[in-house]
């Protein structure tokens, strides 16, 4: 078992065989030590992620169902639109705890509004809010 320090946050490497783990846990505490399970919650969540789920299943699960994941996937794109949404209040709250000005948080937030913007474009088979 191997350790690094990443932002004064100690992350363990799992050894098993020719794999290597790493801890999710360790990671999502440089973001949230006090409740690292909402970070992975949310990663789970992201349509990137769940892309990836679906790769590494059709890849290593021969009992894998893929018209399932489909429809699994192209929810998890509406999902994505209303937890960008909620993120921003969430960022607006970190930015005010690192005493950010009104407008440094403006500049950020709308930084990053463009950047999920952009990302919603891009996934297919979205569903548009009313």
């Amino acid at each position: 078992m191997a350790k690094i320090i990443v932002k004064n946050t100690e992350i363990v490497f799992y050894k098993n065989e020719q794999e290597d783990y790493i801890s999710l846990t360790d990671i999502a505490k440089v973001r949230d030590k006090e409740n690292p399970s909402q970070i992975i919650s949310l990663w789970l969540r992201t349509y990137n992620t769940i892309e990836y789920l679906g790769l590494w299943e059709m890849l290593n699960n021969p009992s894998f169902n893929p018209h399932i994941y489909e429809g699994f996937k192209k929810e998890s794109a509406t999902i994505n639109e209303l937890i960008c949404l909620s993120n921003m209040k969430n960022l607006n709250a970190v930015f005010i705890n690192e005493g950010l000005t009104q407008r440094e948080r403006l500049i950020k937030l709308n930084q990053i509004a463009i950047q999920q913007m952009r990302v919603l474009m891009e996934v297919e088979g979205k569903k548009m809010l009313k």
